[in-house]
C-alpha cells in the first residue's frame, strides 16, 4: 500500500511539475507575442515596403560593398527599423534585419550566419539595438574572423571571451535620455569592448527613437524628434563606416 502511495504522489508531483512548465512557457510565449510595432511619425516617409525574404528584410544598396546585419530590440518588429535601413541602403550600405525567434535576439544570436554565408562579396558589420546589440556583440565574440565591426544602438555587450581583448572596430552609439540603456550602464559595461571603441552619445536622444515603434515602458521622453534621432543615427553610421575600417581584429 505504501508502494502504491508513493508512486501516486511521485506521479501528482511529475504531473504538477508539467503543468507549470507548460504554464510558464505558455505565459512566456505571449508575452514574447505582443510587440512593438512600426508606427507612423513626422518626417518619417517609406518609399518602399519590404516584403521579408526566408525570414530577413533586406534593403539592398547596388553595388554595396559594405553590408550591416541588424539585430532588433526585444520584441520589436523588425520593421521599425526599416526607416533606418531605408536612408542607409541609399548610402550604399545594403542592410538586413532578421525576424528572430520568439521576437528575442539573443534567442537567435547565430541569425546572422544566414546573410553571411549568402554573399561573401560585402563586407559585413553585425549591429543590434538593445538586446539586439548585446546579441550582435555576442555573434562577434564568437566570429571575430567574420565580421568586420560591431555597432551598436542603445545598447552593450555583456561579459565575453575575445570580444573585449580583440582590436574589432567597435561604434556605440547611445542616448541620453534613454532610460533603459541609460548612459550609466553604457559606462559600466564599456570594459567588455575594446579599448578602441568609438563611444557617441545623441544628445536628447532616447531609447525608443533607435527605432521607429512609438515609446516604450521604462524610457525617458527624447529632446528631440524620432526623425532628428535617426537623421543622427545615419550620419554617424555613415561616417564611421567611411573610415575604412580594417579586418585586423585577434582572437578566437
Amino acid at each position: 500500500m505504501k508502494k502504491i502511495l508513493n508512486k501516486k504522489t511521485l506521479f501528482i508531483s511529475l504531473f504538477t511539475l508539467a503543468l507549470l512548465v507548460i504554464l510558464s512557457f505558455t505565459i512566456f510565449f505571449i508575452w514574447s507575442q505582443d510587440t512593438f510595432e512600426a508606427v507612423d511619425a513626422d518626417q518619417i516617409e517609406m518609399e518602399e515596403v519590404i516584403e521579408p525574404e526566408d525570414g530577413w528584410y533586406i534593403y539592398r544598396a547596388e553595388n554595396a560593398e559594405k553590408g550591416l546585419i541588424l539585430y532588433p530590440g526585444a520584441k520589436v518588429e523588425p520593421e521599425a527599423y526599416g526607416y533606418l535601413a531605408q536612408e542607409l541602403s541609399k548610402q550604399d550600405i545594403t542592410v538586413a534585419i532578421p525576424s528572430v525567434r520568439l521576437n528575442l535576439s539573443i534567442l537567435d544570436v547565430s541569425k546572422a550566419d544566414e546573410i553571411i554565408e549568402s554573399d561573401d562579396s560585402i563586407e559585413w558589420y553585425v549591429s543590434g539595438h538593445s538586446m539586439g546589440g548585446a546579441a550582435a556583440a555576442m555573434y562577434a565574440d564568437q566570429h571575430l574572423d567574420r565580421v568586420n565591426g560591431l555597432i551598436l544602438l542603445g545598447a552593450y555587450a555583456a561579459s565575453n571571451d575575445y570580444l573585449s581583448e580583440s582590436t574589432l572596430p567597435v561604434l556605440s552609439i547611445s542616448g541620453s535620455e534613454d532610460g533603459l540603456s541609460t548612459p550609466e550602464k553604457i559606462k559600466e559595461n564599456s570594459s567588455n569592448l575594446p579599448e578602441t571603441t568609438d563611444f557617441i552619445e545623441i544628445p536628447g536622444g532616447n531609447h525608443a527613437y533607435f527605432g521607429v515603434y512609438g515609446s516604450q515602458s521604462g524610457d525617458n521622453e527624447a529632446q528631440i524628434t524620432v526623425s532628428e534621432q535617426q537623421e543622427i543615427i545615419v550620419d554617424l553610421i555613415v561616417d564611421w563606416l567611411e573610415n575604412d575600417h580594417s579586418l585586423g581584429q585577434s582572437g578566437s
